[in-house]
Formats: structure tokens, sequence, C-alpha cells
């Protein structure tokens, strides 16, 4: 009698793959508080699988330092009504959101304000 070996293959195989995706969706942000940064959009790359935005902002001693900001998938973006041209290079936006908890400027966004004061969220609450 055989022994099974291919299923179990298949199933390491399969096991392996999924592993880095689910291990991906995990921002390591500090959610006790929110942070908001205003900046001018430097660059919005609308890819998955998390269209980013790099922004310029003025800390508070006056120095310019570079936040890369960022929300959930396309589809869910899309669902709350962002496209590929919501954000272009100039805009002047207000991001509101969770900061990586190691202190880099990465921030998941929850919510945006335009250039035009018109709030925008990104996970539909």
């Amino acid at each position: 009698m055989k022994t099974p070996c291919i299923p179990a293959f298949l199933i390491l195989t399969v096991a392996a793959a999924v592993m880095p995706l689910w291990a991906h969706h995990s921002w390591p942000i500090n959610n006790d508080k929110l942070v908001t940064v205003k900046g001018t959009v430097m660059e919005f790359k609308w890819t998955n699988p998390h269209p980013m935005m790099t922004v310029e902002v003025q800390a508070g001693d006056g120095r310019m330092e570079k936040w890369e900001i960022g929300g959930p998938a396309i589809i869910r973006m899309e669902a709350n009504g962002w496209n590929k041209s919501t954000v272009k290079p100039g805009d002047v936006i207000t991001g509101i959101g969770y900061q990586f908890a190691d202190g880099q400027k990465i921030l998941r966004l929850e919510r945006v304000i335009m250039p035009d004061g018109k709030e925008l969220r990104l996970y539909g609450r």
C-alpha cells in the first residue's frame, strides 16, 4: 500500500503559500492613539496590497518629515469612493490613522480630509 505523499505535499505547499499572506494583514500599529498628519502628497501608488501615499509633513520643530500613509486593499478603498486619481501629488491632505508601534513614520489610515474639506473614510466606518 502506498503512503499518501502527494496529498501531504500539496497540503504543505498550500499552507506555505498562505502563511505569508495571513501574516501580512496584521499592521504593527499602536491602536491606543489616533495620529493626525497634514502635508503635501509627493506620490500616490495605487497598487495592492495597500495603496500608499508619501506625504511631506512639517514637524513641530519646523523640519520636514516624510510619512508613508496607506489604507486597505484597492477593492475596499473603491468601495469607500476612492480611485487612482482621488489623491494627486501636490494635494495637501490631512491623514488620520494609527502609527506603527515602533515609531516609524508609517500610518495606517482610517480617514483623510481632502483639500476641499471633504472627508473620505477607508474602512466604511
